[in-house]
């Protein structure tokens, strides 16, 4: 659904172009029961960093664990989140997983946007421009940049802090992602250093000497079945009823099950989309309420045309996008938003082998999402990122 490159079937795509020697950017990772996490982290992932960002499990102590960081951190910018679940070359769970950036190679400036109810579009976006002109004076010498945007998943404001991010980015390619709670879709959490909000975002904005690209994956083929959204509120991304008929009952009898037999597992397997600005982006369900309203991951509305969608191999898919991607250089590794969804569908296809095999050969860290950030939207059942390449002649 991308419009990405395929590679000819049956074919496997080759190892990308990656360097020997020390890591541009490093990683770590360690258990989230593990005392003194953070001072572990950081004795793995060595001084002098720009920037540390931390996808936190939900079994840890997730304000415990930023507190520790601001201590073994000094005087370095920290961004933290509860995930879905944590990648760390394959997806696994349970795990604290540490990125750094070092000073060397990049410089960062966070922008918080402390409360989403209370949004000031204009006051963020004279943030994000003073942010990208101290950065771009102090490091005119690092050519390259882009924006990591981390948003509480279970906010519901995504949609709405994004129309306002938009207007402030410039030609400054974006990615991020949905802070999570596990499968409880409860409660996610967001931090910059030890201080820990719910319904929040921390926008940061990185210059490099690396080359990059920024990127927004998936593995669907949109179908020709197509339902309306008749009743809807909006403001919780709930819809009760598709067609003129309770919306869950609709949606299980169009796919031909019983709606007790829907799941997340079912969400996964038939999603949904819609087409705006000339594309399709997803619109993926999180879960039954009442037993005939569906609750959205993102922006729904009465009036919207639902098409279902099919997912390809997404271990064939991703290995063909991420090959496409990482042929532009010399590969040094990839931060990457993965839907959540993305996880189940691997997990329910017995594909969770196959997708770790592409993430280990990419070198791909990172989260399952709530939900994704690209541009301008605020999207689903994607994997958003950016690579990061060595610079031509090392």
């Amino acid at each position: 659904m991308d419009g990405g490159h395929d590679a000819t079937a049956g074919t496997q795509e080759p190892a990308p172009r990656t360097a020997g020697g020390p890591r541009l950017f490093r990683t770590a990772r360690i258990a989230a029961g593990r005392p003194d996490a953070a001072r572990h982290l950081a004795a793995e992932l060595g001084p002098d960093l720009a920037l540390v960002l931390l996808f936190v499990s939900t079994q840890a102590d997730f304000a415990g664990v930023m507190a520790s960081a601001q201590e073994a951190f000094p005087g370095t910018e920290i961004l933290g989140c509860t995930t879905a679940g944590e990648i760390a070359g394959a997806y696994v769970e349970g795990e604290i997983v540490a990125v750094g950036l070092p000073a060397r190679d990049f410089a960062a400036r966070v922008v918080p946007v402390e409360d989403l109810t209370q949004l000031d579009g204009n006051r963020l976006i004279g943030d994000m421009i003073r942010a990208r002109q101290i950065l771009g004076t102090a490091h005119s010498d690092f050519t390259h940049e882009f924006a990591y945007l981390m948003v509480d998943g279970t906010s519901f404001r995504e949609d709405a802090l994004m129309a306002v991010v938009s207007q402030g980015l410039g030609p400054v390619p974006l990615f991020g992602g949905s802070a999570g709670d596990g499968t409880r879709f409860r409660q996610s959490q967001v931090a910059h250093g030890a201080r820990v909000r719910t319904g929040a975002a921390h926008l940061a904005f990185i210059r490099t000497r690396c080359p990059i690209r920024v990127f927004s994956l998936d593995h669907l083929d949109v179908g020709s079945q197509r339902m309306v959204v008749t009743r809807a509120d909006p403001q919780h991304r709930r819809v009760q009823q598709i067609n003129g008929a309770p919306a869950a009952t609709e949606y299980a009898r169009i796919l031909g099950k019983d709606p007790r037999q829907l799941d997340p597992f079912t969400f996964a397997a038939h999603p949904l989309v819609v087409r705006a600005g000339g594309r399709y982006h997803v619109r993926s369900i999180q879960r039954v309420v009442n037993d005939t309203d569906l609750v959205f991951f993102s922006a729904i509305d009465e009036g919207v045309v639902l098409t279902l969608s099919h997912p390809r191999d997404i271990a064939r898919t991703l290995s063909e996008r991420l090959g496409a991607i990482t042929a532009e250089g010399r590969l040094d590794g990839i931060i990457a938003c993965d839907c959540i969804l993305r996880r189940i569908e691997a997990q329910q296809k017995q594909a969770s082998h196959a997708v770790a095999d592409v993430l280990r050969r990419h070198r791909v860290t990172g989260y399952s999402t709530y939900g994704e950030q690209f541009g301008a939207m605020h999207v689903n059942l994607t994997m958003t990122g950016v690579a990061i390449f060595h610079p031509e002649g090392e």
